[in-house]
């Protein structure tokens, strides 16, 4: 029995046999051809990638009618890319130096990939995926080799992978796919989105595995810890069957209980939203029973397409998040991207050795390119008519970024009145505490904001001073960690001084160990990802704002993260022994 630990990516237990895709590359038989072959080794390289296109388009259709537009939008950008007239110049052109169809598409393509892999970062890294899916595909034509298809499974199994592409992904059937795992990948590959989307137990960057893995052998994959289990034992597979039915006799009792009022078991209303990256995932989270949208992330709107989303792409995409949530606040996070992941001429690398993560991104990029920033900012107000929506700025960092950011919106105001444009002039303004300055500072901001809201990932990297995509430090990162503990005490006491509301949005608030702290320390809102608001609500039910006050002041007196987050553990367990029964 192997035990392999990995990303989390999509909740739940699957067990079943192995269907191993592994790390397969094509042979490549020829690399030169004749001079007189070159026209028809261009006909053919082009009757190819015409086939390519066609698959990808038909990739595009289901992923609409499955998963809505915003996951379509993907295969849209692989479309573009498969039909980037440069790209496919330089191609031809090595074909026409007497280089074979085979060759010549993957020493491009391969080069492309390896500039984004070289810029360094999670994200870029991820993004190669993408071109090497385009370089399979052609190859794969080309040679006539094909790998099994995904899409015409006949029995359940687990598909383990170096890794899924997004075509790949959106093709699993739920019906026999019952799980997968990859051996890289990160929480914001397209891969994990979707299978967060398809609700199917996912786990990735589990590191190199396949090779001792055998088709067929039993797998089980863990989907809420992170967990991959290669031919368990007997006494493994009988507790994880037994975990596997707990699983989803527990989902069925959460999801029967959200209509249950969200409260302390002492009357205190505690308000759980849900964090979405689609418009389509609005009306999920309203079913698990969120009280709204408390981190709309809108970047896929400008990384779903090789053109800047308009300014009536934003309003609609805002509008159908506000219609699942007529009466609740909505609130849209304003672009959080770096200039390096950005589409068309704001496509711009960052020079070698620029560490992307403290360069240009977030508000920053929002500042340099204002016209980009107030076709967003001019939609918001616009949708704000419909609802409760409020806008909330990322990576500040300074008094003067937010005051620079609320400025650019004054301006918006002014160019909407004056064109006599209906919208909503009153919108709620706030802003992410990500980085230590913004904590440090957190009672002169909040003088000036309507709103805060901890976003605990980039705060507890930014501080630690750790990438948690980094598997050579990702040890380091620790939520319980006490620099954490007094970073948000800090924020919640400067709000509670001036009186404006904070809320948590990062992976810290998901968590059930460390709900109970976040309410002792003040916290009365958090944000989380669709699937934990039923388990979280069952916490809160079960908790009074004395025993919470009591479990965080205890938690404060601890000097390390690991006996922080021992202590809050086994005050879980005492708090809620059912929920623990599924670890």
């Amino acid at each position: 029995m192997q035990i392999r630990r990995g990303i989390a990516v999509s909740p739940g237990v699957a067990i079943g046999p192995a269907m191993l895709l592994g790390t397969e590359t094509f042979r490549i038989p020829q690399r030169v051809i004749s001079a007189s072959a070159v026209d028809m080794e261009l006909s053919r390289f082009r009757v190819a990638l015409e086939s390519v296109c066609e698959e990808i388009s038909h990739n595009e259709r289901l992923a609409r009618e499955r998963l809505g537009d915003q996951y379509a939008a993907i295969f849209s950008a692989h479309l573009m890319m498969a039909r980037d007239t440069q790209l496919l110049q330089q191609i031809e052109d090595l074909i026409r130096k007497y280089h074979s169809p085979e060759y010549s598409a993957s020493q491009v393509l391969r080069q492309y990939a390896k500039r984004l892999e070289d810029l360094g970062g999670q994200y870029l890294s991820e993004r190669s995926v993408d071109i090497y899916d385009l370089e399979k595909r052609l190859l794969r034509l080309l040679l006539g080799e094909r790998r099994e298809e995904l899409a015409h499974l006949t029995a359940p199994v687990l598909v383990l992978a170096n890794n899924l592409t997004p075509s790949e992904t959106a093709n699993l059937d739920r019906k026999f796919v019952l799980g997968f795992a990859t051996e890289v990948g990160g929480h914001t590959s397209h891969t994990a989105i979707l299978a967060g989307a398809l609700e199917i137990p996912a786990v990735v960057g589990v590191g190199k595995f396949l090779r001792d893995v055998s088709g067929a052998e039993t797998i089980i994959i863990d989907g809420s810890h992170g967990v991959v289990i290669v031919d368990p034992d007997p006494e493994t597979l009988a507790k994880y069957r037994v975990l596997e039915a707990r699983f989803q006799s527990q989902e069925r009792r959460l999801n029967s209980q959200r209509e249950l009022p969200c409260e302390t078991g002492d009357g205190v209303p505690i308000t759980v939203m849900g964090n979405i990256e689609f418009p389509a995932e609005a009306e999920p989270c309203r079913e698990k029973g969120a009280a709204g949208i408390g981190l709309y992330r809108t970047e896929f709107l400008y990384l779903g397409s090789n053109r800047e989303p308009t300014e009536e792409d934003h309003f609609q995409a805002y509008c159908q998040v506000l219609k699942a949530f007529p009466d609740h606040p909505v609130i849209i996070r304003t672009l959080d991207l770096g200039s390096d992941k950005m589409p068309g001429a704001l496509r711009a690398a960052y020079p070698e050795g620029v560490n992307p993560a403290l360069s240009v991104r977030s508000i920053r990029l929002s500042l340099q390119n204002l016209q980009l920033f107030k076709t967003q900012l001019r939609a918001a107000l616009r949708a704000a008519e419909f609802g409760d929506l409020r806008i909330m700025f990322p990576l500040i960092t300074t008094l003067l970024e937010f005051r620079q950011a609320r400025m650019v919106l004054g301006d918006v105001i002014e160019d909407l009145e004056e064109q006599g444009v209906p919208f909503k002039r009153d919108v709620p303004v706030g802003m992410m505490v990500e980085v230590p300055s913004a904590a440090i500072m957190a009672d002169e901001f909040a003088r000036e904001v309507d709103f805060f809201s901890l976003g605990t990932n980039d705060l507890i990297q930014y501080t630690l001073a750790v990438d948690r995509a980094d598997q050579g430090v990702a040890y380091l990162y620790r939520e319980g960690d006490p620099s954490i503990l007094r970073m948000i005490r800090m924020v919640v006491e400067a709000a509670r001084k001036h009186g404006i509301p904070v809320s948590v949005c990062g992976q810290m608030s998901t968590s059930p160990m460390f709900l109970p702290l976040l309410v002792g320390m003040g916290i009365r809102q958090v944000s989380v990802t669709p699937h934990a608001i039923p388990e979280l609500k069952e916490v809160i039910r079960k908790l009074t704002i004395e025993r919470a006050e009591k479990i965080a002041a205890r938690a404060m007196e601890f000097d390390v993260a690991r006996d922080v987050e021992n202590y809050l553990w086994g005050e879980l367990k005492r708090l809620c022994p059912e929920l623990m029964q599924l670890d």
